[in-house]
């Protein structure tokens, strides 16, 4: 399935549960792995990234901000992402995605996308993301308004990975 249609169904049915979540909890998503998302017999590796995309959508519905950011005129824009394999995804699985906002600074969100198969977990998406109006990056406060102690380990490891590249 194309990203674009999985993000539209995404949004359609992630309607009904508009608001039923807060901020720091984690939000929970399936999808069937369809021909369009494999090769020969497994989940392509950058369809991982499409799952995401998706569950971040799925995310920010439940919280109540996706309306919000929208109106606002602000959008929200992938900057960076990584994923850790485990295990790989077979045609006609069903993935669950469990999305977590892990971390939020002044300029940046980052989210943790684990996912699942009836095997276990299959892999984790780390994404680091940002809100735009226009060309200027808009404080993650304005629309996921929590505030965290440390930065964790992964978002530490994140941003090592990218300062490599």
């Amino acid at each position: 399935m194309s990203g674009l249609l999985r993000n539209f169904i995404t949004f359609l049915l992630g309607l009904s549960a508009y608001g039923s979540k807060t901020i720091g909890e984690v939000t929970k998503l399936s999808f069937w792995v369809t021909p369009f998302d494999s090769g020969m017999r497994v989940l392509k590796s950058d369809k991982y990234f499409q799952l995401a995309e998706a569950a971040q959508i799925d995310y920010l519905i439940k919280v109540g901000n996706f309306f919000k950011i929208i109106q606002s005129g602000t959008s929200f824009v992938n900057v960076a992402q990584i994923v850790k394999f485990a295990k790989p995804v077979s045609i006609f699985s069903r993935i669950h995605v469990e999305t977590q906002l892990i971390y939020a600074d002044e300029k940046c969100a980052y989210f943790a996308h684990v996912m699942y198969s009836r095997h276990g977990q299959v892999a984790e998406v780390l994404v680091k993301m940002k809100f735009k109006t226009g060309r200027i990056t808009v404080a993650p406060s304005l629309f996921l308004p929590m505030s965290f102690a440390e930065v964790p380990e992964k978002v530490l490891g994140l941003d090592s990975a990218l300062a490599t590249l």
